[in-house]
């Protein structure tokens, strides 16, 4: 059986599909790069830890590759990831990419936990009374003591 002889305008057709090719696997590779760079990792971390196999990059592509067609642009999926990596770490929650899936429909009402600050005087908590306008300490014992220090002897603690 002879060759079939490869035309110009089918070499093109391949070099075509090729380059697209290459260029969704760019687009996943970003999505998989800003996912690791949420957890903190820079992109040395990510190679030497594919390397060692602590990290199996090959496991986030295929959602990657899922969220960049959900999303429609690795811009929008970018944003996702962040947005849904802000509200788990402000939570104390671990999160992988299909956690943007899950989260797709209420991202745009997806907010960080927020810090909430309580005032401490020496290591007992104080509360404001709005009736008369006053700090007060709480000691040890519940009982409630009036304050009467300056208000820079307070010291505000962000509480988990």
């Amino acid at each position: 059986m002879p060759k079939k002889k490869t035309t110009k305008k089918n070499k093109k057709k391949r070099k075509k599909k090729t380059e697209k090719q290459l260029k969704k696997e760019t687009d996943i590779q970003k999505i998989v790069n800003h996912f690791f760079f949420t957890k903190g990792l820079s992109i040395e971390q990510i190679k030497n830890n594919a390397k060692k196999k602590k990290i199996i990059y090959s496991r986030f592509t295929r959602p990657a590759k899922q969220l960049l067609e959900l999303a429609g642009s690795v811009k929008k999926a970018e944003s996702a990831i962040t947005k849904v990596s802000k509200w788990a770490k402000s939570r104390n929650l671990e999160y992988a990419i299909e956690t943007v899936f899950k989260k797709w429909l209420e991202l745009d009402r997806l907010k960080p936990k927020e810090i909430v600050k309580k005032p401490y005087y020496r290591d007992d908590p104080m509360v404001w009374s709005e009736t008369k306008r006053k700090w007060y300490v709480i000691n040890e014992d519940g009982n409630w003591l009036e304050f009467a220090d300056r208000e820079s002897k307070i010291e505000w603690r962000i509480v988990k």
